[in-house]
């Protein structure tokens, strides 16, 4: 297909272009990137970004890109450089480029939602965006938490909790139910990512590492019992 100069360039088009300009972020922001710390991270990294292009082409419902939809992009560069730097660490406690990368990608979330709302970008598809952002920037921190031995088996909840919820959906299709807006969900989320990231600070005092894993796996899995309690009772 030949392509014209007055073509209007789709919002998943530019989805993918700037998420290709994001890549270098990966190899920039990490000390010594190597090809066995980067090429791991830059094939989740792009598979990441094509569910994301693919997903925005189906359900986006905008003809602009947005802000939001590129904060959300670079939080996803963020986890694909965070995970390079966890696999080029020294045994031991996670450095201060963990610490210092998953706190950035903290601070920016709700960045993307406030952005999607002050330009009426707001959809369906940015709030999943943001959302599986959030299960892959806390399945990253668990695995390089649970490498070093910061805490213990709860981290696998904190990390991973979001993914078998998806699972069961597979068995029990009214788990896969739209849920109602929830604060108390979004604070639960915030604490557990905010727990992850606290603990890769190789400051952090190592006795509160486990009670504080522990507490924070308590509260996400009261919410997601729950948001289950919820749809089992509307099924």
């Amino acid at each position: 297909m030949t392509l014209r100069a007055d073509m209007p360039v789709l919002p998943q088009q530019r989805l993918a272009l700037a998420g290709l300009a994001m890549g270098p972020l990966l190899a920039l922001l990490v000390p010594e990137p190597t090809v066995r710390s980067l090429l791991p991270a830059l094939l989740g990294y792009a598979l990441g970004l094509w569910l994301a292009v693919r997903a925005m082409a189906g359900a986006y419902p905008h003809g602009r890109i947005g802000w939001c939809n590129l904060v959300t992009t670079l939080r996803l560069a963020l986890v694909g450089a965070i995970a390079a730097a966890g696999i080029g660490a020294a045994p031991g406690a996670p450095g201060w480029t963990i610490f210092a990368l998953a706190a950035v990608a903290l601070l920016l979330d709700g960045v993307d939602g406030f952005a999607a709302r002050r330009q009426g970008l707001s959809s369906a598809f940015g709030a999943r965006y943001d959302m599986e952002v959030d299960a892959a920037l806390a399945a990253t921190l668990a695995v390089i938490l649970l490498a070093t031995g910061r805490a213990g088996a709860e981290l696998l909840v904190l990390g991973f909790a979001r993914y078998a919820f998806v699972a069961a959906a597979a068995w029990c299709p009214w788990l896969a139910a739209p849920l109602p807006e929830s604060v108390a969900r979004k604070t639960v989320c915030v604490l557990q990512i905010g727990v992850l990231a606290a603990l890769t600070a190789p400051a952090f005092p190592e006795a509160l590492a486990r009670p504080l894993a522990l507490t924070a796996a308590a509260l996400l899995l009261w919410s997601f019992g729950r948001d289950i309690r919820w749809l089992a009772a509307r099924r």
